[in-house]
């Protein structure tokens, strides 16, 4: 066998060299590889979805600035909500978005705390672009959709591409070239073949969060959302005598939020609570989500067809709803429950209730019989002499020997008088927050049987003389009170009735008899 050169076997040794080393190069270049895709997978963050709470609490705080008398108004709430949501996650290991699906719409989200995660949270967003037929469109740019055409009762389907955004003509790509929807004797229609990721049907707040290992824990996420309020509603029917009243009270609950807390563990509060911001008017802050394709110079709007499911609307106004049961001639009700919060007072509903999405309801508050109660024709007289028109007011004391004795939540106030088989309204007023002890007391309507008048019968250097007289036209007596303003008091003299103080005013306390009068006379000195 020949031999063969020692230069033809070194480029043999070469070449396995060479082929070695490619090999060991490959071996080491497919470890990399895989450690970089584990590494990459292992960084990938992975998304766990929680659709709804497992158990929620609504407290609910009154608009700061809404007087007493002033009515809710269910297109602007100005109150606000502490929403606590607890709820069962399951949470992979690394890193993980957690989405909490159905926050309120009025969440602050700098608000919001997450606690019960394993080691916290690294951070967390407001994800508010939701699904509508704008944020839809707008979504779907570049992507296939389907135009459908109506053209004489005869539809025709043709695969395009979106090219334009959601304002003004809707440009699609077709195979044929390019044509903008509407602009044809057709009637033309999108259907989308799914939903843009980045949309979502429900309001979603999501944390980034770290854990070195899989877990089942129980989150608790609170925050405070806009959109929300609630006042007392009293209900007071005179009895005969006119010297006692059965009184009625509501807690009256209102939500402007496109969320429902069903079976809710709800609670309101009563006293003013400081606040720096103020509650967002719907005006400024609801975008236009609808869709309208302009054909070049003729806007046409359309109502783009889906083929997914698209959100329930949003529910209409719930009727106000009451847990009442009939028992005898006496309505027996779960009534609230009150209990101290620091300086104020929470009332929390004994039973779990729906704190439903555009609507109002109510839940007893009180109801008591037969409280003792006066009514009080009161005027108020200026400094220059001048007495405006007697109100019928209602006075009782919040007392527990006086029927009473629990703290009354600022509200309006009803007045109704037996009246045959029926119960007539007398007039409408409101009270303030009312402690335990303190006198109660509403202007429910102007005074038509009792009036008053006031002259001017003489004046002098540096004074003035003033007559106050007040009658009343009913077959019965009544109390008469004329009430001046405190400062005024150190200037008045030559009085023919003694004054008493209340509430930091001098009063004129008197009885007028049956279809009888009484007058009052005095002096004021100018002022200085």
């Amino acid at each position: 066998m020949a031999s063969r050169h020692p230069r033809q076997r070194n480029g043999e040794r070469h070449r396995d060299l060479r082929h070695a080393v490619l090999i060991a190069v490959r071996r080491v270049l497919r470890w990399m590889v895989a450690l970089l895709v584990g590494a990459l997978a292992s960084a990938a963050t992975a998304q766990t979805v929680s659709p709804a709470p497992d158990r929620v609490a609504v407290t609910i705080y009154r608009a700061p600035r809404r007087a007493p008398d002033q009515a809710i108004d269910r297109a602007w709430l100005q109150g606000y909500a502490l929403i606590t949501e607890q709820r069962r996650v399951t949470i992979p290991a690394g890193r993980t978005t957690l989405r909490f699906e159905g926050v309120a719409a009025g969440i602050l989200p700098e608000s919001a705390i997450v606690t019960g995660l394993p080691h916290g949270v690294r951070e967390k967003n407001l994800d508010a672009d939701l699904l509508s037929p704008r944020s839809l469109y707008a979504g779907s740019f570049g992507r296939p959709v389907t135009i459908r055409r109506t053209i004489a009762k005869r539809i025709v389907e043709e695969e395009a591409i979106l090219r334009s955004g959601p304002d003004g003509a809707a440009i699609l790509q077709t195979r044929d070239g390019f044509i903008a929807a509407d602009c044809a004797p057709s009637q033309d229609a999108l259907v989308y073949n799914r939903v843009p990721p980045t949309l979502a049907a429900k309001l979603t707040l999501s944390v980034e969060l770290d854990s070195p290992a899989a877990a089942s824990v129980t989150v608790t996420l609170s925050y405070l959302a806009w959109g929300f309020d609630w006042q007392a509603n009293y209900v007071a029917t005179l009895r005969p005598d006119g010297q006692s009243a059965d009184l009625l009270a509501w807690v009256t609950l209102a939500s402007s939020d496109t969320t429902s807390f069903a079976n809710a563990e709800t609670m309101v509060v009563a006293g003013a609570v400081k606040r720096e911001d103020s509650a967002p008017n719907p005006a400024w802050n609801v975008p236009d989500e609808s869709l309208t394709f302009r054909c070049f110079a003729q806007p046409i709007v359309a109502a783009p067809a889906m083929v997914f499911a698209p959100p329930p609307p949003a529910p209409a106004p719930a009727p106000m709803e009451m847990d009442v049961v009939v028992t005898g001639t006496r309505l027996r009700r779960a009534m609230v429950q009150q209990e101290d919060l620091g300086d104020l007072k929470l009332y929390r509903v004994p039973d779990r209730t729906t704190v439903a999405a555009l609507a109002q309801k109510q839940v007893a508050l009180l109801d008591r019989a037969a409280v003792p109660v006066s009514i009080v024709y009161v005027s108020t007289v200026d400094s220059n002499g001048d007495a405006d028109a007697p109100r019928i007011t209602l006075r009782l004391r919040n007392r527990t020997d006086q029927g009473l004795g629990v703290p009354l939540p600022a509200g309006p106030v009803a007045l109704f008088q037996p009246r045959g088989d029926t119960a007539l309204l007398i007039g409408e007023g409101a009270i303030a927050d009312k402690a335990v002890g303190e006198e109660v007391e509403a202007g429910v309507a102007e005074a038509t049987q009792v009036t008053i008048e006031s002259t001017n019968p003489e004046s002098g250097k540096g004074w003035e003389a003033y007559r106050l007289t007040a009658r009343n036209a009913n077959p019965y007596p009544v109390r008469f009170e004329a009430r001046f303003a405190g400062e005024d008091l150190p200037r008045m003299a030559r009085m023919t009735e003694t004054l008493t103080r209340k509430d930091g005013k001098a009063v004129w306390s008197v009885e007028i008899p049956a279809n009888g009068s009484r007058s009052f006379s005095y002096r004021i000195k100018d002022r200085d």
